[in-house]
């Protein structure tokens, strides 16, 4: 009868030491440093024309050191091809593309709304920096002897090229149909073909690889880009923060300095 009590004595303040730490344990993520600071590290993915691949890395490392804790995924490829992937259900926060139509398939589902047009890109002829094919004007491209790269039709850069030649009135056989532009330049590149019909600013990219030549039927097959964050976004308002950022004057001077124009 003396030692039962002090059994309990013990016991008591022991169970409640527990209970207290079993309490802790289980509010322990309300009060974790990343609730307090506001949640988990977000990641802002963007679909983007190839066009704009260097562009956007550039961009997407700026918007990171801006905004910590926050992350910017890529994904470059053809237009349509990106239009396709997010129209079949591809997660993606953001979507810029080379042309309005590739733009337009995306809006047509409900998928995006209110796009801006944030650079405009013209077309060049593309040619290795010896030129061994001696190409000096759009008129060469037609000639047997030359092999060109175009980019297909469906892709912005061969609706483009179609434009273009339709608009001098000529017609091409391309020894190679490439799914992006940048696949088309280097072709260029490797030394593969003798000239392709890309976009300036891709020609610039391979500055010291490939030279560019302006022909005047460029002009009325220049290719507005836009952008729109996705409306099924999981993290809309970072992704209109980078959005902001692609049409603010540090954007317009990335963008200007790889050879894009203004819209």
């Amino acid at each position: 009868m003396i030692r039962r009590p002090f059994r309990w004595a013990v016991a008591l303040p022991v169970a409640l030491a527990l209970a207290g730490l079993s309490g802790c344990g289980s509010s322990q993520p309300a009060s974790s440093p990343a609730s307090a600071a506001g949640g988990e590290a977000t990641t802002v993915t963007v679909f983007a024309a190839a066009s704009l691949t260097g562009t956007f890395t550039e961009l997407g490392k700026a918007f990171e050191t801006a905004h910590p804790g926050t992350s910017v995924k890529f994904n470059f490829g053809s237009s349509a091809t990106l239009a396709q992937q997010i129209t079949q259900g591809a997660p993606a926060d953001v979507f810029a593309a080379a042309s309005p139509a590739t733009m337009k398939t995306v809006t047509d589902a409900s998928l995006a709304s209110a796009p801006t047009t944030f650079v405009r890109n013209k077309l060049q002829i593309a040619v290795p920096a010896d030129n061994p094919a001696k190409v000096a004007a759009l008129k060469d491209l037609a000639d047997p002897k030359v092999k060109v790269a175009l980019c297909a039709e469906q892709v912005p850069c061969g609706a483009a090229a179609v434009k273009a030649l339709g608009a001098a009135g000529l017609k091409v056989s391309p020894v190679t149909l490439e799914q992006d532009v940048k696949a088309t330049v280097t072709k260029v590149e490797l030394g593969e073909v003798d000239a392709a019909l890309v976009y300036k600013t891709d020609v610039i990219a391979g500055a010291g690889k490939v030279k560019g030549i302006d022909f005047p039927e460029a002009d009325k097959a220049i290719n507005d880009y836009p952008i729109a964050v996705l409306s099924k976004s999981p993290a809309a308002d970072p992704a209109k923060q980078f959005v902001d950022l692609v049409l603010s004057q540090q954007g317009k001077d990335v963008l200007t300095r790889a050879g894009f124009e203004a819209p």
